[in-house]
């Protein structure tokens, strides 16, 4: 059994972060290999945030619903929801991300004016 949700969010973050780690990118793709399809191929080629949340939230979706299909004695069973908590967090964790990104433009924009008030430019 595999994470696909995680591994494809891995991909999405490679490339959204220029990671040019081409072990660990082999690596996520062979997890994925023949389940490339739908949210976790979107996840996975993702190249922004915003991007990554929507795939993200989508392949969530999914996953809820494959748990609901699932009959609670199968063995697999308490696999898909530790496979859920865990994709949960890594959609707050990229929640954070997006949140401090933001925070760090608009704290450059906030640098930008000062600089400005500070040093007026006069034409």
């Amino acid at each position: 059994m595999s994470c696909y949700e995680i591994e494809a969010l891995r991909l999405g973050l490679m490339n959204v972060l220029g990671t040019e780690d081409d072990h660990a990118r082999q690596h996520a793709k062979s997890e994925l290999e023949g389940h490339m399809e739908g949210p976790i191929e979107a996840l996975a080629n993702a190249t922004t945030l915003a991007a990554i949340e929507r795939h993200l939230d989508a392949a969530l979706v999914d996953l809820e619903e494959e748990i609901a299909r699932t009959d609670s004695d199968n063995p697999e069973y308490d696999y898909m929801r530790g496979r859920l908590v865990a994709v949960r967090d890594a959609e707050r964790a990229v929640g954070r991300i997006t949140a401090q990104g933001a925070d760090v433009l608009d704290g450059l924009g906030e640098a930008h004016d000062v600089l400005h008030e500070t040093f007026p430019v006069e034409e």
